[in-house]
C-alpha cells in the first residue's frame, strides 16, 4: 500500500461522501414534480383551448369585423351638427386622443396592458386574491385584449366554452396586431352607455364635445363607465358616476400616470354634464339627412362627412323662437307643436325645425306634416289671376257669394265693398279669392301651384282656393321661394357634398333648379301685392324694421292650423304652429304666434346682411300702369322658357326709411 493509499483510508476503509439532508431531497422532488405537472397542467390547458377552438371557424378565416361607420353631418361653416350611425361618434386614432383616456383606461382596468401577452395570470391571481379578501367579486382577471375580442367575436354569455374562446381570440389578436392598436380598437368600439360606442360617441352623449377636448376629470368619468355603463352613466346617476371617477383618478396616480396635484386639481374640477343631448333641434336636420343618403350614395360602408346648407345661426334663432312662443310664453295658445323652415333664394336649406323638442317627439312636422295652409295658399291664387290679365290694381267686389250651395265667408264676416287686388289679398278676403278661382278656373291655380313647387295632392274646386288641401311647410316655402328670388323655381336641398374622411368626394349638389316659374313682369306685380300685406294687411305685426319683405298668413277652421310664411330677397321662412292630433287651438291666428316666430327668426337670419328690394318692385313702380278692370283681359300671361336674372342686393343705407321705401326698397 502506497503512503497516499494510507493517507487517503481511515481506519475503517475508504471514506464515504455525505449523504443529501432530507429537506434537500425533498425540495428536489417537489420541484421535480412541480415541473411535470407544469408541463401536464400546460398539456392541459392547451388541449382544452385547442377543444374550444376547434368550435370557431379556421383561423385562416379570422379577421377583425370593420367598426359600423359613422356618418359626421356638418353645418354650412363646418360645425358639428350630429354624428349618425351604430356607433354615434368617430373612430379616432390613438395618437388623436388626449393622453388621460387611454391612461384612465389602463389603470382601471388592465394595469399590465403592455407587460402582458393577452391572458394575464399574475392578473388573474391577484383578481382571485382580492375577491377571496373581500368576499365578493370586486376585481376582474380579463385583460383589455380578452374583452376586446369578446367585443369583436364572441356573444356574451357566460359560460366555459365562451371564456376559453376569448382566450384564444385574444392570444391570436396580440399575434397579429400591436399593443397600440388593440388599445386603439378597444376604445373606439367599447360600449359606454346610452347607445354610445366608443370614447368619442360616449363624450359627445355626456359632454358634448369630441373625445378629443376631454379633460382629465372627463376621460376618469368615461373611463368608470366600463364597469357598469347604464348604471354609472353621468346622466343617470351622477353621485355614482363622480365617486366611480374619483376611484379611476386615484388609480391613475397609484399607476404614476399624474402627479398628485392633477389627481386633487381632477377631484375638484368636476363635470359638466350635456343635458341636451337629443333635444335640440339639429337632430331634425340629422335624421332628414340620414333618410335622403342611399338616394345620393346607396349604402354607407365606411366613415362619410355630409356637408349640410344649414346656418346654424339660423337654426337656433327658428328652434328658440318656436320654443320661446309655446313652451315659455305666458299665455295657454292650446297648440303643442310647430315647425319652422327657411330656405335661401337657391333653394339651400338653411334651418329645418321639426318640432318643439326632440326628445319628446321625433317627427319632423316641418318635412313630413301634411296640414291645410288656409290663406297662406291665395298667392297662387292671386299670380294665377296676375297671369290671366288681372293686376294690382284691378278693381274686384268684395261681397257675399254662394256658388252651388256653398257660401265662402270672409273672417268676422266682414265685406269690403270695392277694392283692389292687392288689398284683397293683403285683407285676406275669402270671397275675392273663390271669385278668382271661379273666373280663371281652378285646374289654372293648380298648374301656377305646381309651376312654383307644390307636389302634393289638390283638389280642382273652388275651395282650393282657400287652402283646403294639404301642402308640408317645406313645400310651401319652397313655393313661396320663386317670389323671393325673381321668379325662378328651385328644388329644395339639404345635402351640399358627402365626402370621405380622407377628403374623397361621393357626391356634390349639381344644377340650379326648375327655370323660370314666373314671368318677370308678373314678378314685381306679386311682390307688391305681397309687400302690402306686411304693411297694411295681416302680416303687419311680422313686418322687418328698415327691411322689405312680403309674406300671408294663414288661419284654418277652427284655428286649428296657423301659418305665416314670409320672404326677403335673401330668405323664405314657412312657420306652421298646431297640434299632432288636428285639435283646435286657443283662436291662434297666423298674424299671432307664427308671425311673432318669423319675425324673431327672420331678424337674426338676417344680421349683416345688407337691405334689398323685392324683385321687380322698383321696375313695376317706376313703370306707368293703366287701370284694368276684370273683364279686360283673361289672357293667359306665362313665363317664358328662358331663365333670366334674379335681383341683386343693393347697398346698405344709413337713417329711417319711408312708408313707400319700407314696403318696396330704398334707393
Amino acid at each position: 500500500m502506497s503512503a497516499l493509499d494510507a493517507a487517503t483510508r481511515g481506519p475503517r476503509g475508504p471514506k464515504r461522501p455525505a449523504k443529501p439532508s432530507f429537506l434537500w431531497r425533498s425540495a428536489k422532488f417537489v420541484s421535480y414534480w412541480s415541473v411535470v405537472a407544469g408541463i401536464w397542467g400546460i398539456l392541459v390547458v392547451a388541449g382544452i383551448l385547442a377543444y374550444y377552438a376547434a368550435h370557431l371557424p379556421p383561423a385562416s378565416e379570422w379577421a377583425v369585423p370593420s367598426r359600423p361607420p359613422n356618418v359626421q353631418i356638418v353645418a354650412a361653416d363646418g360645425s358639428l351638427i350630429g354624428n349618425r350611425g351604430d356607433t354615434g361618434g368617430e373612430a379616432i386614432r390613438l395618437e388623436q386622443l388626449p393622453p388621460f383616456i387611454p391612461e384612465a383606461v389602463i389603470a382601471i382596468e388592465d394595469r399590465r396592458f403592455y407587460s402582458h401577452f393577452g391572458i394575464d395570470p399574475i392578473g388573474l391571481l391577484r383578481a382571485a386574491y382580492t375577491n377571496y379578501r373581500s368576499g365578493h367579486t370586486v376585481q376582474g382577471g380579463s385583460t383589455l385584449t380578452q374583452q376586446l375580442a369578446k367585443n369583436l367575436f364572441l356573444n356574451p354569455e357566460r359560460t366555459i366554452q365562451r371564456k376559453m374562446q376569448e382566450v384564444v381570440m385574444a392570444l391570436w389578436l396580440e399575434a397579429n396586431y400591436s399593443k397600440d392598436e388593440i388599445l386603439e380598437m378597444y376604445l373606439n368600439r367599447v360600449y359606454l352607455g346610452a347607445g354610445a360606442y366608443g370614447v368619442d360617441a360616449a363624450a359627445r352623449r355626456y359632454f358634448g364635445k369630441s373625445a378629443r377636448l376631454v379633460n382629465l376629470s372627463e376621460a376618469a368619468t368615461l373611463a368608470g363607465l366600463l364597469k357598469a355603463p347604464s348604471r354609472l352613466a353621468p346622466t343617470r346617476n351622477p353621485a355614482l358616476a363622480e365617486q366611480r371617477a374619483q376611484i379611476v383618478i386615484a388609480a391613475m396616480h397609484d399607476a404614476g400616470f399624474i402627479t398628485a396635484t392633477q389627481a386633487k386639481n381632477a377631484l375638484m374640477d368636476g363635470i359638466e354634464v350635456a343635458g341636451s343631448f337629443n333635444r335640440g333641434s339639429e337632430n331634425y336636420v340629422a335624421d332628414y339627412v340620414m333618410e335622403l343618403l342611399p338616394s345620393f350614395i346607396g349604402s354607407v360602408d365606411q366613415d362619410i362627412i355630409v356637408d349640410t346648407t344649414i346656418d346654424m345661426n339660423v337654426q337656433r334663432a327658428a328652434e328658440n323662437a318656436l320654443r320661446n312662443a309655446l313652451l315659455y310664453g305666458d299665455k295657454d295658445y292650446g297648440a303643442e307643436q310647430g315647425a319652422v323652415v327657411t330656405l335661401n333664394r337657391n333653394g339651400a336649406i338653411r334651418a329645418l325645425v321639426g318640432g318643439v323638442d326632440y326628445r319628446e317627439s321625433q317627427y319632423n312636422r316641418a318635412v313630413y306634416a301634411n296640414r291645410q295652409p288656409g290663406s297662406a295658399f291665395k298667392p297662387f291664387v292671386y299670380l294665377a289671376a296676375l297671369e290671366h290679365g288681372y293686376r294690382p290694381e284691378t278693381i274686384v267686389k268684395d261681397r257675399p257669394i254662394r256658388i252651388r250651395g256653398w257660401s265662402p265667408k270672409n273672417y268676422n264676416n266682414r265685406y269690403y265693398g270695392d277694392v283692389t287686388l292687392t288689398k284683397a289679398l293683403a285683407k285676406s278676403m275669402n270671397s275675392v279669392a273663390v271669385q278668382l278661382a271661379q273666373k280663371v278656373g281652378p285646374g289654372n291655380v293648380v298648374r301656377t301651384a305646381r309651376r312654383l313647387g307644390i307636389t302634393s295632392a289638390l283638389t280642382t274646386n273652388l275651395s282650393l282656393s282657400l287652402g283646403t288641401s294639404e301642402v308640408t311647410p317645406l313645400e310651401i316655402a319652397a313655393a313661396y321661394v320663386p317670389f323671393s328670388n325673381g321668379g325662378f323655381g328651385i328644388v329644395p336641398h339639404i345635402v351640399r357634398q358627402i365626402r370621405t374622411e380622407d377628403g374623397k368626394v361621393l357626391y356634390s349638389r349639381r344644377g340650379d333648379g326648375t327655370g323660370r316659374v314666373i314671368a318677370g313682369d308678373k314678378v314685381g306685380q306679386i311682390n307688391l301685392m305681397m309687400a302690402n300685406t306686411m304693411e297694411i294687411g295681416t302680416g303687419r305685426k311680422s313686418a322687418l324694421e328698415n327691411r322689405p319683405s312680403g309674406g300671408k298668413t294663414g288661419t284654418t277652421q277652427s284655428s286649428r292650423d296657423a301659418w305665416f310664411i314670409g320672404y326677403t330677397a335673401y330668405l323664405t321662412t314657412a312657420v306652421w304652429v298646431g297640434n299632432d292630433d288636428n285639435s283646435p287651438t286657443n283662436k291662434v291666428t297666423g298674424g299671432t304666434v307664427p308671425a311673432h316666430i318669423w319675425h324673431e327668426t327672420m331678424e337674426i337670419a338676417h344680421n349683416g346682411v345688407p337691405i334689398a328690394p323685392l324683385p321687380g318692385v322698383p321696375l313695376y313702380l317706376n313703370t306707368p300702369q293703366p287701370m284694368a278692370r276684370p273683364d279686360d283681359s283673361h289672357r293667359p300671361v306665362l313665363p317664358p322658357s328662358s331663365v333670366g336674372q334674379t335681383a341683386g342686393p343693393i347697398p346698405a343705407r344709413s337713417g329711417p326709411m319711408n312708408l313707400l321705401e319700407r314696403i318696396f326698397g330704398g334707393g
